[in-house]
């Protein structure tokens, strides 16, 4: 399973890359905001899950979503948002928009596994 993390955290691209290894993702790319992770999707294709933090620089989370569930070519990439903000309002917006599912900072390897249907 081809993993594309995006979010603009090194530390928290490493805790992701590392528990996505021990569930068995592997190649695991990492992109730091949302247009730079447009590009890798892009690139990389095909990649089985993106995971994208909400508040990055450049081009945010939500931004970076709903650009790709515009394209057509990436219908079944997983897109899973990560991140810290845990109010109702942005986790509906997110699934509004096409999020596959939404995981709250801090998380357990469980919940990740869990969020991302593994």
């Amino acid at each position: 399973m081809k993993v594309l993390i995006v979010d603009d955290s090194a530390t928290m691209r490493r805790i992701l890359k590392t528990q996505l290894a021990s569930l068995g993702a592997s190649p695991i790319l990492e992109a730091q905001n949302g247009e730079e992770g447009i590009t890798m999707l892009a690139e990389h294709m095909p990649v089985d899950i993106v995971t994208l933090d909400v508040n990055m620089p450049v081009m945010d989370g939500m931004s970076a979503l709903r650009a790709i569930r515009s394209n057509a070519a990436y219908a079944n990439v997983k897109v899973v948002m990560v991140t810290s903000e845990s109010e109702k309002e942005r986790v509906v917006e997110a699934v509004a928009a096409g999020a596959t599912n939404y995981v709250v900072k801090p998380f357990t390897p469980e919940t990740l596994k869990a969020k991302l249907g593994l």
